[in-house]
């Protein structure tokens, strides 16, 4: 098993998730006007930690950190693209998945984290499809395995050369002693319908399946000579975009995230983010908008990437992937906001009245999926809503979202702000849902419409800690006598447990209700590849990804626990 982490390459101390497509060394962006091409093109000595080759397109975080660039940046910059051809740019070879060697001399929390973080990437693609209407389309020229077939599972189309060779695979069990990490379990069955008993002999057999029975199992959609392969992508190209909506706009440029890092802060225009090392505790407070909300939707698209909801949602994931990353000892992130709730509700106002403006519409889509990337984060999460906060509509998720929030009722002595409020929108009850399919209210008040009615009464009211403990928007009001002493009990008991229990209990309960493909994929990660990448049958110095290569085979402990 890994002691210790790899350094990163090129000297760095932190994993950075900002890029743009000047700076990739994987990937190849080009878009045509209606279709954009995906061109994968590992660079194997482009690594993101020292010691490994990236040979045959497999991959790490950092060619999936600009997979996901690359994918948000279509959305906004390049709204127009109705298809999205996935391709490799190297001959009989689409993808060879995850890096054996990178996973082999990972530490724990790396594998995890990666294949969390994969995982968003491929749901990222899945939602591009569902609510951007931008369809992926997948090539597979030569093999897909692992990752690289659950890469074209996250497509809405695959596409598979047959030429006698070219096979998709999922051989994680049988190779490696873990599995198809990135939701490849999950998609096989419950996206592409692939039988139980047909799904049980794909995921077994390491040389995987081609040809006319990849078609008849649904493993991919079509199959076509190596001679005719342009072609037949050119016909399918033009049958999906045929089925899309109409475009209008230009999309607005993605500019780089502007930050600040010390070596306890990091600090954004609209974030920012404080660590306390003794206490194993970070604080991130999101400022509310400095100005109204422009005139009209052309006065947005000229603000572009600079407008306050977009702005404060790239920050905000930003930091959040950070502290996933870089900072694993951290126990707790606190939630605190500062601002003028009026405000933030004009702008959420302002983006309701604008809802079929492309723009809108995709940062509404990009506040949903940095929420659930807060869902997903495994860390406790508690919300502060003290005077001076502008926990609104939008911002007001981060109180449900919380696995606590506590509420100060009044106002301190010697602060003149104005005492804590709490204001719901419409925003709440739609629109920024959960992985479950529900908002997180309706999670909250689960099978009680009646709390969630009530809930709803009370948008456009400026509700004080009272009527939002009434409402069951808050798990605590307390009066500033009891709130230091409740909130600094808390922090400190929560950092006493431990961190596996916890990240166990968290994500059981923040996902009640419904299950869904996401629901089940993340809890997959969490619970079964978590307990798996430790076990010594995976990970053990006689393991199967040690030994991977090495010309010795694994040896297993043969318990079924």
């Amino acid at each position: 098993m890994a002691d210790a982490e790899r350094k990163l390459s090129n000297g760095k101390s932190r994993i950075d998730f900002q890029t743009d497509p000047s700076k990739y060394r994987h990937w190849k962006l080009e878009v045509d006007g209606e279709v954009a091409t995906l061109l994968m093109d590992v660079d194997e000595k482009g690594t993101l930690f020292e010691g490994y080759e990236l040979k045959l397109n497999s991959y790490d975080l950092g060619v999936d950190i600009e997979l996901a660039d690359a994918v948000e940046r279509l959305r906004f910059e390049h709204p127009q693209a109705k298809v999205i051809l996935l391709r490799s740019a190297k001959p009989r070879v689409f993808c060879a998945g995850a890096n054996i060697r990178m996973l082999a001399g990972a530490t724990h929390a790396h594998k995890v984290n990666f294949c969390k973080f994969t995982n968003e990437t491929r749901n990222g693609i899945e939602d591009a499809s569902a609510f951007s209407d931008q369809k992926y389309i997948c090539v597979v020229n030569g093999t897909a395995a692992g990752g690289g077939y659950e890469l074209a599972l996250a497509c809405d189309h695959i596409m598979l050369v047959d030429d006698g060779s070219a096979t998709v695979s999922l051989p994680e069990l049988p190779l490696l002693a873990v599995l198809p990490g990135t939701g490849g379990l999950t998609r096989v069955t419950d996206k592409r319908k692939v039988r139980r008993d047909h799904a049980d002999v794909f995921c077994t057999t390491e040389e995987g399946v081609k040809g006319k029975r990849a078609v008849d199992w649904r493993l991919v959609d079509e199959i076509m000579p190596r001679s005719s392969l342009d072609q037949k992508v050119s016909e399918r190209v033009q049958v999906v975009a045929a089925k899309a909506a109409p475009r209008n706009g230009t999309g607005i440029a993605l500019t780089p995230v502007a930050r600040k890092r010390s070596a306890d802060s990091n600090e954004y225009r609209y974030v920012s983010v404080e660590i306390t090392r003794e206490n194993r505790l970070a604080t991130m407070t999101l400022r509310g908008p400095e100005n109204a909300p422009p005139a009209d939707a052309d006065a947005m698209a000229k603000q572009g990437a600079a407008f306050w909801p977009l702005a404060i949602a790239r920050e905000l994931d930003d930091a959040i992937l950070d502290l996933r990353l870089n900072e694993l000892e951290i126990a707790s992130i606190v939630f605190k906001s500062i601002g003028t709730p009026q405000a933030v509700r004009d702008y959420d106002t302002f983006l309701d009245s604008n809802a079929k403006h492309w723009l809108a519409r995709e940062i509404r889509l990009k506040w949903k999926r940095v929420l659930k990337r807060v869902d997903m984060t495994s860390r406790s999460l508690v919300t502060l809503i003290e005077p001076g906060s502008c926990f609104a509509g939008t911002l007001a998720e981060l109180i449900f979202a919380a696995d606590r929030s506590y509420m100060l009722i009044g106002q301190v002595q010697g602060d003149n702000r104005p005492p804590a409020t709490i204001a719901l929108g419409e925003v709440n009850f739609s629109g920024l849902t959960m992985s479950n399919g529900l908002t997180r209210l309706a999670t909250r008040f689960l099978d009680d419409e009646d709390r969630v009615d009530g809930a709803r009464a009370a948008i456009g009211r400026d509700l004080d800690a009272e009527d939002a403990e009434q409402l069951g928007l808050v798990t605590f009001a307390l009066d500033d006598i009891d709130w230091e002493d409740e909130v600094r009990v808390f922090l400190e008991e929560r950092a006493s447990f431990s961190p596996d229990a916890l990240t166990g209990m968290e994500a059981n309960l923040r996902f009640a209700g419904p299950e869904t493909m996401e629901t089940k994929i993340f809890a997959r990660l969490t619970a079964w590849q978590n307990w798996i990448f430790q076990r010594p049958n995976a990970v053990g110095p006689e393991g199967a990804l040690p030994r991977y290569g090495s010309g010795q085979k694994p040896n297993f402990d043969m318990k079924r626990v």
